[in-house]
């Protein structure tokens, strides 16, 4: 178990994003994997996950950046190959600066496979202000 494995598994899921490369982002993902984007949408499994990001970086997302929050990632092991990792995330589209409404916190469920992180589940949740709550 270590947190470095599971580290590398989300740098490489960036870099593959920063590239807008729809078939090594996939890559990172177990066959059956459930992708929940931030308004709730599922996309299961590693070819709809790759097809769909193949869609995204051909079109919307095309030259899109994910950044940090600046938060440290918190990694647990609940089973020796099971782990979870909550990360603050963001994203800008090309020639714009980061946007803090854009600010989401991403669950990451991965599992160990042959002696690899892959990832199983991913749950995007964009944050937004509670009600009558500073931020």
């Amino acid at each position: 178990m270590s947190d470095q494995a599971v580290l590398n598994v989300l740098t490489a899921l960036t870099k593959a994003w920063n590239a807008g490369d729809a078939t090594a982002f996939a890559a990172n993902f177990t066959e059956d994997a459930d992708y929940i984007t931030f308004f709730g949408l599922n996309t299961p499994g590693r070819t709809a996950i790759e097809e769909g990001h193949r869609a995204l970086f051909a079109g919307p997302l095309k030259g899109s950046k994910l950044t940090g929050t600046g938060e440290p990632p918190k990694i647990r092991f609940p089973l020796p190959d099971v782990a979870v990792a909550v990360v603050g995330g963001n994203s800008t589209v090309e020639g714009h600066e980061p946007d803090p409404a854009r600010d989401s916190t991403i669950t990451y469920v991965l599992v160990r496979e042959h002696g690899s992180w892959l990832i199983t589940s991913f749950q995007n949740t964009r944050r937004t202000p509670i009600p009558g709550r500073p931020s």
